[in-house]
């Protein structure tokens, strides 16, 4: 399964939808891409469940597990975190991930 699967299985349609928010802002192809990349990781982490239903405490517990248990770098939890605050405030236009730091 291609990992941007993830995400039209928990949503339909919702690829297109963080494309064109992406596109909208003119973002780069490799900021497409890393966004993309981490705002589908945080749909499989979470077993495709559908990103709408899931809150603010969902998103910190996949930044503590990026954090704590996969060890990722500064710069990946910032890449991780800002992908996530982007879907939720530009794409669902919600309140996205406050209250973690990076490793």
């Amino acid at each position: 399964m291609d990992i941007t699967e993830a995400l039209e299985q928990s949503q339909p349609g919702l690829v297109s939808r963080v494309t064109g928010a992406i596109r909208k802002y003119k973002l780069n192809h490799r900021a497409e891409q890393t966004y993309l990349h981490w705002i589908s990781r945080f749909v499989l982490f979470h077993n495709l469940k559908n990103p709408e239903m899931l809150q603010s405490d969902d998103q910190q517990l996949f930044l503590a597990y990026l954090r704590d248990r996969l060890q990722v770098s500064r710069a990946r939890m910032n890449q991780a975190k800002q992908a996530l605050t982007f879907f939720y405030e530009d794409v669902l236009g919600r309140t996205g991930p406050e209250g973690i730091v990076a490793a």
